[in-house]
């Protein structure tokens, strides 16, 4: 299995990736937001990356541009949405490949902070902890009970505990449905 870029020739096995992963109930929704994503001027640069077994897309994750609305604070900000893998091929640690080399070539790109909505015990497994307990708040309200599923990864530099702040995403993310974890 190798991870590389996408091409803009793989956008339909991408989009067909999250419609699989996600079932009938989600995953044509979550289909049309990557689709919306990819196109989304607001949501530059994206970092977009594709797992390939066997010459078959089995795994995407994409990262899109975020900044923190604090005004003095010009911190590099993406945010994780979506990641997802194949049915057959889940529960293989392909979905933490996609992770943590997207993570690196975030950090060599200069990017400072990495956020996710996800499960709870599988992307701290990946370093990520939880924002709100370091100062940043979702871009829309996360319930108590689902707190700990809105988290943040330090990739560069000394943010943690210098800058706080809501986190402001892309146009097409930035919708409420989009925030329910």
């Amino acid at each position: 299995m190798i991870i590389r870029v996408a091409t803009q020739s793989d956008r339909s096995e991408i989009l067909n990736i999250h419609k699989y992963a996600f079932g009938n109930e989600k995953g044509p929704e979550i289909s049309r937001l990557v689709d919306d994503l990819l196109d989304d001027e607001t949501a530059k640069p994206i970092l977009s990356l594709v797992a390939v077994d066997d010459n078959n897309l089995i795994g995407h994750i994409l990262f899109t541009r975020a900044m923190i609305t604090q005004p003095e604070s010009s911190v590099s900000v993406q945010i994780l949405a979506p990641l997802a893998i194949l049915p057959d091929a889940q529960n293989s640690g392909i979905g933490q490949k996609l992770i943590n080399e997207g993570l690196k070539q975030l950090k060599s790109s200069g990017t400072e902070l990495v956020f996710v909505l996800g499960h709870p015990t599988y992307y701290p497994r990946c370093g990520f902890a939880p924002a709100g307990k370091l100062g940043f708040e979702a871009p829309y309200p996360i319930p108590e009970e689902h707190s700990a599923a809105w988290m943040v990864q330090e990739l560069n530099g000394n943010i943690f505990g210098n800058i706080n702040g809501k986190v402001q995403c892309s146009q097409v993310l930035n919708e409420p449905q989009h925030w329910r974890e």
